[in-house]
């Protein structure tokens, strides 16, 4: 091979199955993913990728053994960005932090602009993303995650129980006849959800365990536009605490948080990069602005 950026695209076509997402992983455009496929495979001499149906592309042994050479030299690359970017000790640069749409628009703002006014040297890249991002390939430096880390090149601490509850506007808790005893209640009253194929998420899934499908009047993927729906009157939505709580809009269908839904909040960085002195920042000031407000998350009402 003479140019790694060849593997680069042999490898993220093999890891995204076709040429737009490619192209996409890439930052450039389907027809030079296209091109430059097309010319690396007449220059070897070899199929990389059988052309399937509906655009996908499946991996051929070539291919195969093309993808995991260069996974491994961007293994080696990636550990060798991290070891330099640990012995890191300014205090400023660039911080690439990865968080949920509800977590940001609620509770992490406010706690990143203390942040900035103890470290203006520091400029904060926050990636709103509910997928649970690569640490490990650097696409971020530290995540705030819902879950627990598995990973054992991962480093980090636990910030927080996070409880999960009913909340409705007055007009529809009086509708319904609330405050409501339990949550065996609510579910038979007009609700607010997830997409009906949504998996995966906690809160998501229980309601599809507990709430026939008939008492959905309202479905979105996004938790932040529920909680907005629910402000506006639409029905009873299931909300982390700390997002229902903060609005003087909704007010509680029953009193206490669901047990079987309480989770957790974590701030995750990679082992690498934990001596850094931004991400060192980062988890002393915003980490631990975060763990202050442990009843907020809790769902504990003063």
């Amino acid at each position: 091979m003479e140019d790694w950026n060849e593997l680069r695209l042999v490898l993220a076509v093999h890891r995204t199955g076709s040429l737009t997402a490619a192209a996409s992983a890439l930052s450039i455009d389907h027809s030079t993913v296209f091109r430059r496929l097309n010319a690396l495979e007449k220059r070897l001499g070899v199929r990389l990728f059988e052309r399937l149906p509906a655009g996908s592309y499946q991996v051929t042994h070539a291919g195969e053994r093309m993808a995991a050479a260069a996974e491994r030299m961007e293994d080696e690359t990636l550990a060798l960005d991290r070891d330099i970017a640990g012995r890191d000790h300014q205090l400023s640069g660039k911080l690439r932090v990865t968080s949920s749409e509800t977590l940001a628009y609620s509770m992490l703002t406010r706690h990143l602009a203390a942040f900035r006014q103890v470290h203006p040297g520091i400029v904060v890249e926050l990636l709103i993303d509910n997928r649970v991002l690569s640490l490990s390939r650097r696409e971020a430096d530290i995540a705030l995650r819902p879950v627990r880390p598995k990973e054992g090149d991962l480093w980090g601490r636990k910030l927080a129980d996070v409880g999960w509850m009913f909340y409705a506007s007055s007009m529809v808790l009086e509708a319904i006849g609330g405050p409501l005893t339990r949550a065996a209640d609510v579910v038979r009253h007009p609700l607010i959800g997830w997409e009906e194929h949504v998996a995966g998420i906690a809160a998501a899934d229980w309601l599809g365990r507990h709430a026939p499908a008939a008492a959905f009047v309202y479905r979105t993927s996004s938790l932040v536009n529920q909680l907005v729906a629910a402000k506006a009157g639409i029905g009873v939505a299931l909300l982390p605490c700390y997002l229902g709580d903060s609005h003087l809009e909704l007010v509680r269908a029953i009193a206490d948080p669901i047990a079987e839904l309480v989770g957790e909040l974590w701030i995750v960085t990679h082992t690498d990069l934990k001596g850094t002195a931004r991400v060192r920042a980062f988890f002393d000031i915003v980490g631990e602005g975060l763990i202050r407000e442990r009843a907020v998350f809790e769902g504990k009402l003063t």
